[in-house]
């Protein structure tokens, strides 16, 4: 949640001032601000749903002892993995731990470990961030709580499992492990949206894969985004029809998390039960090959090529073809050289790129590649060892 950070002891009359002069402003603009819609403007920059809310806030936080002040920080001491000070705070104050923030999401302080769905200035995971959720944990935070953010279904599980830096930090895993052990419900909430292909939507493969390891329900979407291949088989009928509890947009969904986590089995299944190969799918419009080409799967690549994927489709978002998105999804680090294969295979079944574009002194890709031998070998359809 984007929100502009707010002082130790912010000063209303500051942000009374910002108020009056963004609705000066306005006035030679085309959007004119009446002094509400001035304060509410600013109270939503700060993550605040109204300015009484937000005058709330800041006359209570600038008392040391008031119960905002004291969530402020032990949220503080939550990202920053400050553990004696969470511990002093809890001691004095034992309703902390199911206390929510005044901000609009209205997240406890178990939500802030998941470093997701709170405001970003404070989407951070310390190293120790396990022991943080255990000490929460220890002082009564409610493990299955949810936030008013993503559709008011967000639960700590949830939001770790979609969420980048406890994944950077190298702790996701062990995060996931401790709040199921604490009981948190690995599908989420009934009739909320499910951790396993949140996750695979925003990238997150090895929370997704933990989670049907830890028996996760799969559907016919989940199982083909973690490979099991076994399950994707059972939601087909002896006919090669789709049964009762099944989707095409979960086969539609499922083919595109196959795609871009590399699962070839799977996405051979689906395109031999119907599936188009040249379907646009989420998130961008693009269709499977690019996926496959941005994350370098050549085998993938190979097997969508054999099935006549079509070169020519442009995303939604970009703009750019497969060619485009394996130039750069392309990894400096790419030691098994994986993406000089794709765009090899690419450039041999067609696929060109811009002469004026590959030309261009002024983008970083294009003087990259110029400057990489194997890789301007690999556009002309040749593999450099």
């Amino acid at each position: 949640m984007e929100a502009k950070e707010l002082p130790s002891r912010p000063d209303l009359e500051h942000y009374e001032t910002l108020a009056k002069d963004l609705r000066k402003a306005s006035r030679s603009g085309d959007a004119k601000f009446s002094v509400a819609e001035a304060r509410l403007t600013i109270a939503r920059e700060h993550a605040f749903e109204s300015w009484p809310k937000f005058k709330q806030h800041i006359e209570a936080v600038r008392r040391k002892d008031s119960p905002v002040s004291q969530f402020e920080a032990a949220a503080d001491a939550v990202i920053s993995g400050d553990i004696a000070r969470l511990k002093r705070l809890l001691r004095e104050n034992p309703e902390l731990s199911r206390q929510r923030s005044t901000r609009s999401h209205q997240s406890t302080l178990l939500h802030y470990v998941s470093a997701n769905g709170v405001e970003d200035f404070r989407q951070k995971t310390p190293r120790n961030a396990v022991e943080v959720a255990k000490v929460l944990l220890a002082a009564g935070a409610e493990v299955d709580a949810a936030n008013a953010d993503y559709g008011g279904q967000g639960t700590t599980l949830g939001l770790v499992a979609t969420s980048s830096p406890p994944d950077e930090a190298g702790v996701q895993i062990a995060l996931l492990e401790t709040l199921l052990e604490a009981g948190a419900s690995i599908d989420g909430l009934e009739g909320g949206w499910n951790p396993l292909t949140a996750a695979l939507a925003n990238g997150r493969k090895h929370a997704a894969e933990y989670l049907a390891r830890r028996g996760a329900r799969l559907d016919l979407e989940g199982a083909s985004g973690v490979g099991r291949l076994d399950i994707v088989k059972s939601y087909f009928r002896p006919d090669d029809g789709l049964r009762a509890n099944a989707t095409r947009k979960q086969m539609k969904d499922g083919f595109a998390w196959a795609c871009e986590y590399g699962r070839t089995k799977v996405a051979e299944f689906l395109l031999d039960h119907g599936m188009d190969i040249n379907a646009r799918l989420r998130n961008h419009g693009n269709t499977g090959i690019h996926w496959a080409a941005f994350y370098g799967h050549v085998d993938l690549v190979k097997l969508l090529l054999a099935r006549k994927a079509r070169l020519d489709i442009k995303d939604k978002s970009f703009d750019g073809p497969p060619l485009g998105w394996a130039l750069h999804g392309w990894n400096p680090n790419d030691t098994q050289g994986r993406y000089y294969q794709v765009v090899a295979l690419l450039a041999r079944a067609g696929a060109t790129v811009d002469p004026g574009w590959l030309a261009d002194p002024d983008l970083p890709l294009p003087a990259k590649i110029r400057a990489d031998a194997r890789m301007l070998a690999a556009l002309r359809g040749k593999i450099r060892r």
